[in-house]
């Protein structure tokens, strides 16, 4: 039997262990690496071909959404399975965009994961039943979408980091980005939401699940 050499990416080893442990009860699943955060992952997937990435998208180091994309720019063969903390199928539909081949919550259960693991080793695409029907929202009239999915991927990002309590400087310094362009991006998020303040984006993301 062909085992399913993987790379494991989160900044976490207590996650890391923890999924060893469960792929160690598999006869086909083996954990042939780890990375930390964004840059250990990239010098991974540019050592060797991996069967399955599994990856965190909020690693230090990288934005999850730009390692996707040079990832599938690098090695496009590499499937590509999100694993997050983010339960908002509008972040999954952003990483599947770029070239994700699924996405899974960390509150997944294990047998889910090791299907997805092989489904996707195989060549396969995951998609939930709430993705799939976030997908078909997206080909409403763009009148009837809800207003979040109108922002651009790094808007979406600001988005979420504001609505989660996160200062300008502070995510400036997370996304090395000056103040300014922050500020820039916070005023387009409003506008392109209909919103006049940091408020009404909170209880906007609260309202729709965006935030705790």
């Amino acid at each position: 039997m062909k085992k399913i050499e993987i790379l494991i990416a989160d900044d976490h080893a207590i996650i890391r262990d923890g999924l060893k442990q469960i792929f160690s009860d598999t006869d086909d699943i083996v954990v042939a690496g780890e990375a930390a955060n964004g840059h250990e992952t990239m010098a991974k997937v540019r050592e060797r071909d991996w069967d399955v990435l599994v990856l965190d998208m909020t690693m230090p180091g990288r934005n999850g959404l730009d390692l996707i994309r040079q990832i599938k720019s690098e090695k496009p063969d590499t499937p590509v399975l999100v694993l997050s903390m983010h339960g908002e199928e509008q972040y999954a539909l952003r990483a599947l965009r770029v070239g994700a081949a699924g996405d899974l919550t960390k509150e997944c259960d294990s047998e889910l994961l090791t299907a997805v693991i092989r489904k996707v080793a195989g060549g396969g695409v995951y998609v939930s039943a709430e993705l799939a029907e976030q997908m078909a929202r997206e080909r409403m009239p763009q009148s009837e979408q809800p207003p979040h999915t109108l922002l651009s991927e790094r808007e979406y990002q600001v988005f979420l980091m504001i609505v989660a309590g996160q200062g300008l400087t502070q995510i400036a310094d997370l996304l090395s980005l000056s103040v300014k362009t922050v500020s820039t991006h916070k005023t387009r998020i409003l506008q392109k939401m209909g919103m006049t303040n940091q408020t009404e984006l909170v209880r906007y993301a609260i309202a729709h699940k965006l935030a705790e």
